[in-house]
């Protein structure tokens, strides 16, 4: 397997568009664990987030960036649940806006593109409030994890 070739659109400000992916899987009713892995660079833990992938959707995008980086493929929810901003530590910071879409994990791969330059965690949202050094990530995920524990328990419903 290959990285696939991306496109990096940019803000009107001049930051970077990238398409991430939140992999998730529901442990046990009530429990929803997020899969995390390392960069490349500097080794944080961070979702899975790339360009637009020539022919693909900004949704597509994101299930092949969590695919090749994290090794999962599952059922992407067709909706972002938001957007973020981080920055990438490069020689000069690089300043990304990241479009966030939900992906419930059906299948981990035991060898995938990415595998012998990261490492994948499972983790809890009180653990990856710990790992995470995006904060803007993290209170999206928090947000997400709240609607998943309600829709767990049929108080709502969620496509």
């Amino acid at each position: 397997m290959h990285s696939t070739p991306a496109t990096f659109d940019q803000t009107r400000e001049g930051s970077l568009i990238q398409y991430g992916a939140l992999p998730y899987r529901l442990r046990k009713p009530g429990i929803v664990d997020y899969l995390v892995v390392t960069s490349r660079g500097t080794g944080r833990w961070i979702l899975p987030k790339g360009g637009l992938v020539k022919g693909k959707t900004a949704a597509q995008s994101a299930a092949q960036e969590a695919l090749e980086e994290a090794g999962v493929r599952g059922r992407l929810h067709g909706e972002p649940i938001g957007v973020y901003r981080t920055t990438k530590q490069r020689p000069r910071p690089i300043y990304v806006t990241v479009l966030l879409f939900a992906l419930q994990v059906e299948e981990m791969l035991e060898r995938w593109p990415e595998q012998g330059q990261r490492i994948r965690k499972w983790a809890s949202l009180a653990e990856l409030n710990e790992l995470l050094t995006d904060d803007g990530a993290a209170q999206l995920i928090a947000k997400f994890d709240r609607i998943m524990r309600i829709d767990i328990s049929g108080q709502s419903t969620r496509n």
